[in-house]
């Protein structure tokens, strides 16, 4: 990714974009997530070509009034954080930021490898998603 391509993303997200935790599964914990919402195809599939994630269309209940709308997802970590570290220098809006940075240098730490969790990190992945939500 091109330092202007990550500079252009960072103002999509800024603008119409999440930076988030979310579960896949019921029972499992919090993984980061970005997310795009959009009605323009091309925007999202240039952003998707840059990023990796996936595209989905969004039920229109009333095609006479609403235009088709369409929502890239970047839900794999490796996609998630590359995305975030080449965007954070960009990022303008201070929670998107500070949750783009927060995931970058704490959710690591807090998540085995293996997914079994000890008390101790259990509560520290516990904490750290609650901070995350108060941002």
């Amino acid at each position: 990714m091109q330092i202007w391509e990550a500079a252009y993303i960072a103002g999509i997200i800024d603008g119409e974009g999440s930076i988030s935790l979310t579960r896949m599964h019921k029972k499992e914990h919090r993984r980061p997530c970005i997310s795009i919402a959009s009605t323009d195809l091309e925007l999202l599939t240039y952003i998707h070509r840059l990023t990796g994630g996936y595209i989905n269309n969004k039920r229109n209940y009333r095609p006479n009034i609403h235009k088709d709308s369409y929502t890239l997802s970047i839900k794999k970590k490796e996609e998630v954080f590359y995305t975030l570290q080449q965007i954070v220098p960009f990022l303008r809006v201070n929670k998107k930021r500070n949750r783009a940075i927060w995931i970058l240098e704490n959710y690591e730490r807090v998540t085995p490898r293996n997914g079994k969790y000890s008390p101790e990190l259990l509560n520290s992945k516990v904490l750290f998603e609650e901070y995350f939500f108060e941002m």
